[in-house]
């Protein structure tokens, strides 16, 4: 039985003659997410901007009717709650945003708090309500900012790696390639207004790691190639390094993008955000690994002495 093959043999795309068109676009991309960002700014869930968490526990059942719980909670008009379940699979919190103006009315979020939790007592008589907990603006502001300042180090952390692994003209092309990954994702939260809440820095820390390893893989055979093909020109040479990882990549990426897309279709909606930046996350990684990573060594004057002097090299045909 022959093996599929998604990428024949011996292709030969001429991807960085386009280098000049997708940098373009990269850099307009990029300065309309960051525009956006500032302009329409993101849409902040209950885990950045405040808000109300209800502790449940449903003593007669052995699992929580979470999806029956988010309907119910939702024709109460208090906008789209956060259901998950902590500890057993009956236990349940629910958070929600503040109403408006209970900054200045405490009563107000005390008033919504007794009649969620009327709700699900009038409809669940085994519910046992364990606890209800407010976060103030302030603390989730402090954790907002810690958790971009996670995605900060994360990604300088990355590419001081890939420095140390490599050569310098690679760490800077890999925190590129990072930056634009991640200014794409939060470019489409900006737009869109989708939630941004915890699970979404969850997602932006995966997509860096993605990032890198596709990064990683198609420096790797550039540097395999810089020490074979001495007399190459680089931009034919990086040419044979993406066509080299072509079938990898497809492969990974493809795999990765059939769960993501099932999950963003078929998946609970409490997710879907998730999802979705993870999708873009693997379009724009691969993209960058290409037509960011790639042209940077161009761009930075690498070449086949950078790393190896030219007496101990060797020429072969490719």
């Amino acid at each position: 039985m022959r093996l599929l093959k998604l990428v024949p043999d011996n292709t030969n795309l001429h991807f960085l003659k386009w280098q000049w068109p997708t940098t373009i676009i990269s850099v307009l991309l990029m300065v309309g997410s960051w525009a956006l960002m500032f302009t329409h700014g993101l849409n902040m869930g209950v885990d950045f901007v405040g808000g109300q968490m209800i502790r449940v526990t449903f003593t007669q059942s052995a699992t929580a009717p979470v999806a029956q719980l988010r309907g119910e909670v939702e024709t109460l008009g208090y906008g789209e709650p956060i259901i998950q379940t902590f500890g057993k699979p009956n236990e349940i919190s629910i958070r929600l945003r503040l109403p408006e103006g209970s900054d200045k009315d405490a009563a107000l979020a005390d008033a919504m708090a007794k009649k969620i939790t009327a709700n699900i007592k009038q409809n669940h008589a085994d519910a046992r309500v364990d606890g209800v907990d407010s976060v103030s603006g302030k603390v989730s502001k402090e954790l907002g900012w810690t958790a971009f300042k996670a995605l900060g180090f994360a990604s300088l952390a990355i590419s001081i790696f890939i420095w140390y692994r490599f050569e310098w003209q690679f760490g800077v092309g890999a925190l590129v390639s990072l930056v634009h990954d991640v200014s794409l994702v939060l470019g489409l939260f900006a737009v869109t207004q989708m939630e941004f809440d915890l699970t979404i820095v969850a997602a932006i820390l995966t997509v860096i790691g993605y990032s890198l390893n596709d990064t990683i893989v198609v420096y790797d055979r550039i540097r395999e190639n810089l020490k074979k093909y001495r007399k190459m020109p680089l931009e034919e040479l990086l040419d044979l390094s993406v066509n080299e990882t072509l079938a990898r990549t497809v492969v990974t990426s493809g795999t990765m993008l059939i769960t993501l897309i099932a999950l963003l279709l078929l998946g609970p909606k409490v997710i879907f955000g998730f999802s979705a930046a993870l999708i873009l996350g693997i379009f724009v990684c691969t993209y960058s690994s290409i037509y960011a990573a790639a042209p940077m060594l161009i761009w930075l004057k690498v070449n086949p002495t950078s790393f190896v002097p030219a007496e101990g090299g060797k020429d072969e045909t490719p």
